[in-house]
């Protein structure tokens, strides 16, 4: 069931167990409230649209925090006026967990809502492994190979190309193939692409910051 219903010169879609945040309510946190404009109500037996409020029908709330949000600041001048002025305004607001929506003048039985659970992510079901045991690097990140830019790595992915395990496995006609389709002028060999992706396979560090260390040392490697 759900319902619509109107505070603090807003209206706002709620369903048992919601929380969200309204113009500053009266009340502390944990106590009880109830809503009495309720502009529709909808459930398994229809909708019911109030004129301009739905009889009998309330919606009962817990209080969960009173807040203010971040400040705003509000400033004004007047050209050639030596006129200036800044204000900072926070607005209060209240959180509130909707308990239950009553109707055909129901009363509230007081119930607290439970708290909702936090909604776990599901595993990734990519082809591609999330990261490798060995270094622990991502293998869906294209940029680790060294000539692998922004712009490139965007063609890529739009190609299907998402993983080091794709580049690893091209074949001569891979190569040409993608060469001749993403414009690459001959990059993957003269970078050497493949043979970059398998390092990073088996768990070598990128050629780029082998060679930033490099730079910085002074010495081949």
């Amino acid at each position: 069931m759900f319902a619509v219903i109107k505070t603090g010169g807003k209206q706002y879609s709620v369903a048992a167990n919601d929380e969200l945040e309204v113009e500053l309510l009266e009340g502390a946190p944990g106590d009880m409230i109830s809503f009495g404009e309720i502009l529709l109500v909808g459930g398994e037996a229809g909708v019911t649209i109030g004129a301009p409020f739905v009889e009998g029908a309330s919606v009962s709330a817990e209080i969960i925090d009173q807040m203010r949000t971040r400040k705003i600041l509000v400033f004004k001048k007047r050209r050639r006026q030596n006129s200036k002025r800044s204000r900072g305004h926070r607005q209060s607001l209240t959180i509130v967990r909707i308990t239950e929506i009553l109707t055909n003048g129901a009363k509230a039985s007081g119930k607290k809502a439970t708290k909702a659970k936090a909604k776990v992510a599901a595993p990734a079901t990519d082809a591609a492994p999330a990261a490798l045991a060995s270094g622990g690097l991502d293998s869906s990140n294209l940029s680790l190979i060294s000539g692998i830019g922004p712009t490139i790595e965007k063609k890529l992915r739009a190609a299907g190309v998402t993983s080091w395990e794709q580049i690893a496995a091209w074949t001569d006609a891979d190569i040409a193939k993608y060469d001749e389709e993403l414009a690459l002028r001959g990059r993957v060999g003269r970078e050497e692409w493949v043979q970059q992706a398998s390092e990073l396979l088996a768990g070598k560090p990128p050629r780029a910051k082998i060679d930033q260390a490099e730079l910085k040392s002074g010495e081949d490697r």
